[in-house]
C-alpha cells in the first residue's frame, strides 16, 4: 500500500510512501476502537468531585428544639441532609475512573484507527515538517499550501521539537502529537490525519 507524499509548499512528489498493510490495511475492529476510545477519556478524569457529608459541615452540635410538645417534627441536628445548608446525602466521593486495556488491545486498536482513516482517504504524508523558527504564521503557511486551513488535525511527527511546538500551539484545532505515543482517540479525533514521512517508519515498526 503506497501514498503520495507531499511537500510542505503543497507540491506533490514522484515518491510514494510504503504503508505497512498489517498497520494501514487491516478491517477495522470497531469494537475495539470503542473500548480504547472509552478508556481513553476515562483516564482523562480528575475524579475529584467532592460534596460535604452531614459529618463534614459546620454547626449542629446542640440540638435545635426539644424532641416533644411543639407539634413539629422532631429533628436531632442542623446539620441533617433535609435541612438547608446541611450536609448532603450520598454525594459524590473522590474516586479514580482509570481503565486498563491489554496491550494487544490497545496496538490493535491503533491499527484500526490508522486502517479506518486510510479507508476515509483522511490521511496526508507530509515530506518534512520542520520549521527554523517558532512562528505561527509559518506553520499556517504550511496548512494553507495543504488545503488544510480550518481542519481539525492531528499531525503525527517523528520528533517533537519546540519549533513546532510553539508555532502550532495557538491554531485551534491542531494538536502535534510524536508517532510513537500516538493514542487511539488522538487519531481518530480530527478531519484529517497529518503524517510526517519519517513517522511512518516509526508506525510501521512499532504496530507490524
Amino acid at each position: 500500500m503506497k501514498l503520495d507524499v507531499f511537500k510542505s509548499s503543497g507540491e506533490k512528489l514522484d515518491k510514494k510512501v510504503e504503508l505497512a498493510p498489517e498497520v494501514f490495511g487491516i478491517e477495522p475492529n470497531e469494537h475495539t476502537l470503542y473500548l480504547a476510545v472509552k478508556a481513553e477519556l476515562a483516564n482523562m478524569r480528575q475524579g475529584t468531585h467532592k460534596t460535604k457529608t452531614r459529618g463534614e459541615v459546620r454547626g449542629g452540635g446542640a440540638k435545635p428544639w426539644r424532641q416533644k410538645g411543639r407539634g413539629t417534627a422532631r429533628s436531632g441536628s442542623r446539620r441533617s441532609p433535609v435541612w438547608v445548608g446541611g450536609g448532603r446525602a450520598f454525594g459524590p466521593e473522590p474516586h479514580l475512573y482509570t481503565t486498563r486495556l491489554p496491550k494487544k488491545v490497545k496496538r490493535l486498536a491503533r491499527r484500526s484507527a490508522l486502517s479506518q482513516k486510510v479507508n476515509d482517504k483522511a490521511v496526508l504524508i507530509v515530506d518534512d515538517l520542520k520549521l527554523t523558527e517558532a512562528k505561527t504564521r509559518d506553520f499556517t503557511a504550511i496548512l494553507s499550501n495543504l488545503g488544510l486551513s480550518g481542519k481539525k488535525l492531528t499531525v503525527l511527527v517523528a520528533a517533537f521539537t519546540e519549533e513546532l511546538y510553539l508555532a502550532a500551539r495557538n491554531i485551534p484545532n491542531v494538536y502535534i502529537v510524536p508517532a510513537e505515543r500516538a493514542s487511539t482517540y488522538e487519531i481518530m479525533d480530527c478531519d484529517t490525519l497529518v503524517i510526517e514521512q519519517s513517522a511512518v517508519d516509526i508506525l510501521n515498526a512499532a504496530l507490524k
